[in-house]
């Protein structure tokens, strides 16, 4: 597998010498680049807008002040609006954005919330000089959202977008997805039926010279052992057997033995508890465990993640991890389940494709080539949801800059304008496609 993984990753480029806009782009395009230039300005002032509006993913309401903002800027360019509310799922909701058109549907792929809860003290954009800026979500993923809106809207202004067929979600969760997670994520799945290719604005690598086709999966695990409690002196005995610390020891061991050297897979023990009482919360992130130096423990957990690149090394990483559950220690006992949380984006022919297509729209505009990130820098994300439906998928192309998920999170603002040109084209150049079948 992981041979083969390393293969898929070697992504060919677009054969094309450096060129310059002038030579490269069409009538068409060349007023696209124009347009973006033109409301540069109104871009940074929408985006210091938002990044000031809390909208951490538990604060409701905030998420819903980012989606207000938002919604107006979109009607105003043709697109019906709605918004999908999250109670179902004890988040704020997901704002989906339509502009039916005879042209290839594309998905677009934003965000409306971040990592930062009003409690944190990171609440303000604050330009730092003339080409940087800090503030929460300001790359993650306000930053990228500010990016599709204004492709758009330079697309309209060019007389393209009324050709075009587009829908765009804004999740409003997408940094602590709700619960039932299918639920969570039934718009955006629903958004992506006939959808030949979808573009996700996160900030990826933080490179422009970047992008993401690939992702890997975001997995949680539950492992819990028994053993037969008894007095410590007797351990190991035939009527005693080893106690749950030890089980739980040999399968952590086979664990890395077994499954550590496979490419790009990641697996972690993040909590362990273990005595003769063990209470774990809910979420697997805190409890409590109680024993005595001379009792053997009669139980343990353990909770963890697991990360993988397609949905066949997900699969057979859970079959090999139960199979080596399943072979105890003298009377010990164990089982072990998986919660699938975000799903891996595997790098397919399709999101190739749509690479050396973004690779070549950079070049045309003269700013460089774009080659793929490596799949194990990339963190999980919203468009793994739909990466095994539409046939062409490219994430991490939003505003660059570096910290995100930190108080220290900072745009490149020089970017702006070059990463909207970039997706800008992308849009028109996968509208005019013939012959991709969804």
């Amino acid at each position: 597998m992981g041979a083969v993984l390393a293969v898929y990753y070697a992504v060919p480029l677009v054969a094309a010498a450096q060129a310059t806009p002038a030579a490269s782009l069409s009538a068409a395009e060349r007023a696209v680049t124009r347009a973006v230039d033109a409301h540069n300005a109104e871009a940074l002032v929408l985006l210091e807008r938002i990044v000031n509006i809390n909208s951490g993913t538990m604060n409701l309401a905030g998420v819903r002040s980012v989606a207000d903002v938002l919604r107006p800027q979109l009607e105003s360019l043709g697109f019906k609006t709605r918004w999908v509310d999250g109670a179902s799922f004890k988040r704020a909701g997901h704002l989906i954005a339509e502009h039916p058109g005879p042209g290839t549907k594309i998905l677009l792929i934003g965000h409306l919330d971040t990592v930062f809860e009003p409690s944190s003290p990171f609440q303000k954009f604050i330009r730092l000089n003339d080409s940087t800026a800090t503030g929460p979500g300001v790359i993650d993923m306000k930053g990228g959202d500010v990016v599709m809106l204004f492709a758009l809207r330079a697309l309209k202004d060019a007389g393209q977008l009324e050709k075009m067929n587009l829908t765009a979600v804004f999740d409003g969760d997408e940094e602590d997805a709700g619960r039932p997670l299918a639920a969570a994520r039934r718009a955006l799945v629903d958004a992506a039926a006939g959808a030949s290719a979808a573009i996700g604005f996160e900030d990826g690598a933080g490179d422009p010279k970047s992008a993401v086709i690939s992702r890997r999966s975001a997995t949680e695990w539950t492992l819990r052992t028994t053993g037969y409690p008894g007095h410590a002196s007797q351990i190991f005995h035939d009527d005693i057997g080893a106690g749950a610390i030890f089980e739980m020891s040999r399968i952590l061991t086979e664990f890395y033995q077994k499954l550590s050297g496979e490419a790009y897979l990641a697996f972690s023990p993040g909590l362990a508890l273990g005595g003769t009482l063990v209470n774990a919360d809910s979420t697997g992130t805190a409890g409590s465990a109680s024993g005595k130096n001379n009792v053997i423990a009669g139980k343990m957990t353990v909770t963890g993640d697991m990360r993988t690149l397609s949905p066949e090394q997900l699969a057979k990483t859970e079959r090999a991890m139960r199979e080596i559950v399943s072979h105890h220690l003298p009377k010990t006992g164990g089982e072990i389940t998986f919660d699938d949380g975000y799903p891996p984006m595997a790098p397919t022919d399709g999101n190739r494709r749509i690479l050396s297509m973004y690779d070549q729209a950079s070049r045309d505009l003269g700013l460089g080539a774009v080659t793929a990130v490596d799949p194990s820098k990339a963190g999980a994300a919203d468009v793994a949801f739909i990466a095994n439906t539409v046939p062409m998928v490219i994430d991490g192309i939003g505003l660059s800059g570096h910290d995100d998920h930190s108080e220290k999170e900072t745009a490149d603002l020089r970017m702006l304008p070059s990463q909207t040109k970039r997706a800008a084209l992308l849009m028109l150049r996968l509208s005019q496609l013939k012959g991709v079948t969804p």
